[in-house]
């Protein structure tokens, strides 16, 4: 298996405990995780890798464990996949969380900063916490400024498919706008009625200031 030009290299863990103890020793760049899974389970397991150690998590699924993994996907984890997958499918889902240029570490639009290798945000310097799914939305918006998406573009990069409940996209996307705003930042995510998002930036003032655009829904 290759991933980002070079092999992975795996570690098979027992149950969501051992996994837990692997991802703070090791620091991965990628979990996947098998539902249901033992011990302490993908929900839990999604969730403190989001808190602690914010990297992409994507959970592989049977009939039996489709409620957990929707449940873990809810807690942080990028996305799932029903068993039996193949390799590429979990691959060509972690490419979403790598930089689209391999020198490139960290994108500055407007007075936002993201660290995409350390999974940092900075609003005019201060530090502001996004989860895994956010942090991932807001640099698919940052690697095209200025530029109208649509939400199926936004929901089959960042959750790999096209077939996502409607709210799920709107709750993320005013998520990641209110965390700008309340940071003083000037961009925001504007809805475009009928066509999807676009992010941009005010010379001035706060992220408020762009809403006054034609044709976005700043609330949406």
């Amino acid at each position: 298996m290759v991933w980002g030009g070079g092999p992975v290299h795996r570690v098979v863990c027992r149950d969501g405990a051992q996994a837990l103890l692997e991802v703070g020793a090791l620091r991965p760049r990628a979990v996947l995780l098998s539902a249901p899974l033992p011990v302490v389970g993908a929900q839990q397991v999604a969730e403190l890798i989001a808190k602690l150690h914010p990297v992409p998590v994507i959970v592989g699924a049977g009939p039996d464990g489709v409620k957990e993994a929707t449940a873990a996907v809810a807690a942080g984890a990028v996305a799932f996949v029903a068993r039996p997958y193949r390799a590429q499918e979990v691959l060509t889902l972690l490419k979403g969380s790598e930089p689209s240029d391999g020198s490139e570490s960290t994108v500055v639009v407007g007075d936002v900063e993201l660290d995409v290798a350390g999974f940092h945000v900075y609003v005019r310097g201060r530090s502001v916490q996004l989860p895994v799914r956010e942090f991932l939305l807001l640099r698919y918006f940052m690697e095209r400024p200025n530029k109208v998406i649509s939400r199926a573009e936004l929901t089959q990069a960042l959750w790999g498919s096209d077939k996502l409940d409607s709210n799920t996209l709107t709750v993320h996307i005013r998520r990641v706008r209110n965390k700008i705003q309340e940071a003083g930042g000037c961009c925001t995510i504007g809805a475009i009625r009928g066509m999807g998002y676009r992010f941009e930036c005010s010379p001035t003032g706060s992220a408020g200031a762009p809403g006054a655009s034609s044709g976005q829904i700043p609330s949406s």
